[in-house]
C-alpha cells in the first residue's frame, strides 16, 4: 500500500479516538499499554512488564486501530517484532485494540516512515536505531562503534529496557522531547556486519573501501575514521549498485543480507561487529497519550512479551543466516579482540566517541556507566 492509504486510515481512526476516553484530540489515532502480567521467560523482559489489567476493562472501550510499519527485508527481526506485537495486542484486548501492520517498505523507507510517524499519519515504526537519529538526536548514542561488543545480550537488555536503568530513563526523555514514545528495543548481542567484494583481513584492507551506509553522519564518520569511503544510498538501490560495481561493500545484519540476496553480488562476509543490531519500536507520543490507560498497558505488555519471546531466537537467527550466506558461497571472516582494540585505539575513533557523547548530551557516558554497572 502507498502512503495515501495510511492517510485515509488515519482519518478513519480519528473518530474512534474521540469516544475512547483519551486526550480528547479528535485528529490523533491512539496507542497502547498492557493488560495482564508480561511473560516472564527471562528476567530482563520481566523487568519491563506492564501492570496487570482486568480483561473486563476493555469491554466498555470503543475499538481502536493503529497503523505500524517497517522498512526491513522480508523475515528480518524488525518484521518479526512488529507482527508479533500486533498479534499479541489483538489477543490481549480481544480485538478491541488492533495494529494494522505494513512490513517490507510498503509505506516507504525508514525516513518516510519516521516522517509519517512524526505527523501521526502512521503511529508505530519498527526500525534500527540509525535512521532515528535525525528525529531523536539522543539515539546517536547507539552510533558509538563497538561499545556493546564485550557484553552479553542479557546485560545489554537490562540497560536498554530495564525499568530501573538510568540510561533507559534518559533515553525515554530524549524520545518524549522529540514527540515520540519509546516502547522497547529488541536485541541479543548480535551485530551489523560488512559484506564486500574483497577480503577484509586487516585494518589496512578497509582503506579506500567504497561502502554503502545508511544516511547517518556518525556511521559515515566511523568508516572514514578507519580509512574507508562511505556512501549513503537508499536501501532499494544497494543491490544494483553492488552488482554494477558502483560500490564495493555494504554493512548490515546477517538476516538483512540474506533477505536481500546480497550473496549474489558479494563474496565476503566480515564480522566487523561495529554496531549493535537493535530494532527500536516507537509510537507517536500524541497517539500514545490519547489511548485509554488500559490500551496503553496492553501495548506495553505485548512489547515486553514479544521481546521475551524473540530475544532467545536472535542469536540462532544470526548464526543460521551466517551459515546460509556461507552455503551460498560467501567467505566468513572473523576477528580476534586485537582487531577491535586496534580500531578503538585510533585517535580518529576516540575523537568520534567524544563527538557523539557531546551530540547526545552525555548519554554516551551514561550508557558506558550503565553497561559497566549491569555487568557487575
Amino acid at each position: 500500500m502507498r502512503k495515501i492509504t495510511a492517510l485515509v486510515l488515519a482519518t478513519a481512526m480519528a473518530a474512534s479516538l474521540t469516544a475512547c476516553g483519551g486526550s480528547g484530540k479528535t485528529s490523533e489515532p491512539a496507542a497502547t499499554q498492557g493488560a495482564g502480567e508480561a511473560a516472564k521467560t527471562e528476567e530482563a523482559a520481566a523487568d519491563t512488564a506492564a501492570p496487570a489489567a482486568d480483561a473486563a476493562s476493555y469491554d466498555d472501550l470503543d475499538a481502536v486501530s493503529l497503523i505500524a510499519a517497517d522498512n526491513s527485508s522480508k523475515g528480518a527481526a524488525a518484521q518479526l517484532f512488529g507482527e508479533l506485537v500486533a498479534e499479541k495486542v489483538d489477543t490481549i484486548t480481544g480485538g478491541k485494540l488492533t495494529i494494522e501492520y505494513f512490513p517490507n517498505s510498503e509505506l516507504g523507507d525508514d525516513g518516510d516512515l519516521l516522517r509519517q510517524q512524526q505527523s501521526n499519519d502512521i503511529q508505530i515504526v519498527v526500525c534500527q536505531t540509525a535512521p532515528v537519529v535525525s528525529f531523536v538526536p539522543g539515539v546517536a548514542v547507539f552510533d558509538l562503534p563497538m561499545i556493546f561488543s564485550k557484553y552479553d545480550g542479557d546485560t545489554i537488555d537490562k540497560v536498554l529496557n530495564g525499568s530501573d536503568s538510568a540510561f533507559r530513563q534518559e533515553l525515554n526523555e530524549a524520545y518524549e522531547a522529540s514527540g515520540t514514545h519509546l516502547l522497547g528495543i529488541l536485541q541479543n548481542a548480535t551485530y551489523r556486519l560488512t559484506s564486500a567484494n574483497k577480503e577484509l583481513n586487516t585494518l589496512a584492507d578497509f582503506k579506500t573501501l567504497q561502502i554503502r551506509t545508511m544516511n547517518n553522519s556518525n556511521h559515515m564518520a566511523f568508516w572514514t575514521a578507519i580509512g574507508a569511503e562511505p556512501t549513503p544510498l537508499a536501501w532499494s538501490e544497494v543491490y544494483f549498485a553492488l552488482q554494477s560495481g558502483t560500490i564495493d561493500a555494504e554493512e548490515n545484519a546477517a538476516d538483512t543480507i540474506v533477505g536481500a540476496n546480497l550473496n549474489e553480488v558479494q563474496n565476503v562476509l566480515a564480522c566487523t561487529n561495529h554496531i549493535l543490531y537493535a530494532n527500536q519500536m516507537s509510537i507517536n507520543k500524541e497517539a500514545y497519550d490519547a489511548l485509554d490507560p488500559a490500551f496503553q498497558a496492553a501495548l506495553n505488555q505485548a512489547v515486553s512479551e514479544a521481546m521475551a519471546e524473540l530475544r532467545p531466537q536472535l542469536a540462532d537467527i544470526d548464526a543460521n543466516n551466517k551459515k546460509t550466506l556461507q552455503d551460498k558461497g560467501m567467505k566468513l571472516i572473523e576477528y580476534d579482540n586485537a582487531f577491535y582494540d586496534e580500531i578503538l585505539a585510533l585517535d580518529t575513533v576516540q575523537k568520534l566517541y567524544s563527538d557523539i557523547d557531546t551530540q547526545c548530551g552525555g548519554l554516551g557516558t551514561t550508557l558506558q556507566d550503565s553497561l559497566e554497572s549491569a555487568a557487575k
